[in-house]
């Protein structure tokens, strides 16, 4: 390798752990600010969640980090208890539905969702505790879908290259059609944004997340 080779290497190594400390900063601020401006919001949907129905209001999951490492994942719950059965009932007696959440890995009439949970859902309040997991370092404001370990297979061979940034609350894919996208579709707009991810395009998805939730684009 010539000199002007390993100095134009270096500089990008430079260059990229400038962006990631930024980022990082970033995700500091911005996940604390909105924690301590929206607690009264957070406790009123919590209380609504529990009258609504019984059961813990945050739901805790195992998600995939970056590097593959697993993290416990926090969301607002916006299912029924008992979600989980009521899905394996689905994938086992009914075709249509079966089909359409092996292509999409969701189901556009969900009968799991509840009457709380379709509002938060549509206005993407059920995503605010994963600012509890950006302020712990699990994620970033801005980045790829958390992934689910038993989507894996599924993912094929983007997995590789997703896992090489963290998951975050919104990125490329939710400001890119949302839910009108089918999964391999998404892991391909995800894999793009790990391989080209910057400073430039995480302001831009940024600031497109919210046009996105004012026009509500795709949120289900």
């Amino acid at each position: 390798m010539q000199e002007s080779e390993i100095v134009s290497v270096a500089k990008t190594y430079d260059n990229h752990h400038i962006y990631l400390f930024i980022k990082r900063l970033f995700d500091i601020v911005v996940s604390l600010s909105m924690l301590i401006i929206l607690s009264p919001l957070l406790l009123l949907v919590i209380l609504a969640i529990r009258i609504e129905s019984k059961g813990n209001a945050i739901f805790v999951q195992e998600r995939i980090g970056k590097g593959g490492k697993l993290f416990k994942f926090y969301k607002f719950r916006s299912m029924v208890n008992n979600a989980d059965e009521i899905l394996d009932d689905i994938l086992k007696n009914d075709e249509q539905m079966a089909n359409e959440y092996r292509l999409n890995k969701k189901l556009a009439n969900d009968p799991r969702i509840t009457k709380v949970g379709k509002f938060i859902r549509r206005t993407s309040i059920d995503e605010l505790p994963q600012l509890v997991n950006v302020l712990k370092g699990d994620m970033a404001m801005i980045g790829n879908r958390p992934y689910l370990p038993r989507e894996i297979e599924d993912m094929g061979g983007f997995y590789k290259q997703i896992i090489m940034s963290k998951p975050g609350i919104t990125g490329y894919w939710q400001t890119s059609g949302r839910s009108k996208t089918t999964f391999k579709a998404r892991c391909q707009m995800e894999a793009e944004y790990s391989k080209n991810m910057s400073l430039h395009l995480d302001i831009k998805i940024f600031f497109k997340t919210f046009l996105v939730l004012l026009n509500r684009d795709g949120a289900e």
